[in-house]
């Protein structure tokens, strides 16, 4: 059996190989109708991640790009011959390819923001899961409709129990399913004062004048959390009491979005 570390070696320089294709294509689902909080927050990070890299991609919204994708998760990438899913690895691929947003940054400094994303993706993903998922208020009135809208039924349904199972036993490996609610938005408070006092004094978290992946992958969950509604509105309201990260998500919006893209009050 070959070692792992050697065939994913392999696979990442041939993936640094294999030319640029015209066009990079982003699957999604449909942000009006069926998105959901933790799934519009990935796809936002990757655009943003996408734009800050100066890399021209069309986005594809698919009401099946949860089965498309090859880990199950959106959003995913077209490069090439390449599919390539989630954040994490979309940065690792691209970077294969030669464009970084933190070659610059020392080897600290990279460890730094490598923590500090996991962090985001450890707090923010697993929060907006719980919100979605086992939050009954939320649950009932937007994650039923929105996750099972493109269905017909009865599959809307049985889809909506499958997807709730799969969630659970997650959160329940990790120690949040048996969170309350209170419990759950003091871990998003932990989070914001951390990544708050790690920006303070800079426009952006590496400390230059220029985003890296941190910023990215923090602007994601930060502004879909403020723009979306959702009943009661408590990781909105805890994120909101954070005037700096409000204020680096307005940055990046206006930087790099077009007004008709997205847009933030």
């Amino acid at each position: 059996m070959p070692c792992p570390l050697l065939a994913d070696s392999i696979t990442l320089e041939l993936e640094a190989q294999e030319p640029w294709p015209q066009e990079i294509i982003l699957y999604q689902p449909y942000e009006v109708e069926q998105i959901l909080l933790p799934d519009n927050a990935n796809c936002l990070a990757v655009q943003a991640f996408l734009k800050m890299c100066g890399i021209d991609f069309q986005i594809e919204p698919r009401s099946n790009a949860e089965y498309m994708s090859p880990s199950g998760r959106v959003p995913f990438i077209k490069c090439g011959a390449f599919l390539i899913p989630e954040f994490d690895n979309i940065v690792s691929f691209i970077g294969n390819k030669g464009t970084s947003l933190s070659d610059h940054l020392t080897a600290n400094c990279k460890a730094d923001m490598r923590a500090y994303m996991s962090l985001v993706n450890n707090v923010f993903v697993n929060a907006e899961l719980y919100i979605c998922w086992v939050d009954e208020l939320t649950l009932n009135e937007v994650t039923k409709v929105r996750h099972g809208s493109v269905y017909p039924w009865p599959l809307n349904h049985f889809l909506n129990w499958q997807k709730r199972k799969e969630v659970i036993k997650k959160l329940n490996v990790l120690g949040w399913y048996n969170k309350t609610i209170e419990e759950v938005c003091e871990e998003v408070k932990n989070c914001c004062t951390a990544l708050s006092e790690r920006l303070e004094g800079s426009d952006y978290f590496s400390g230059d004048k220029t985003p890296n992946e941190l910023d990215a992958l923090v602007f994601g969950h930060i502004f879909t959390i403020i723009t979306t509604p959702l009943p009661g509105n408590k990781l909105a309201n805890i994120v909101q009491s954070y005037p700096l990260l409000v204020h680096l998500c307005k940055r990046i919006e206006t930087s790099i979005f077009s007004p008709q893209a997205i847009g933030m009050k």
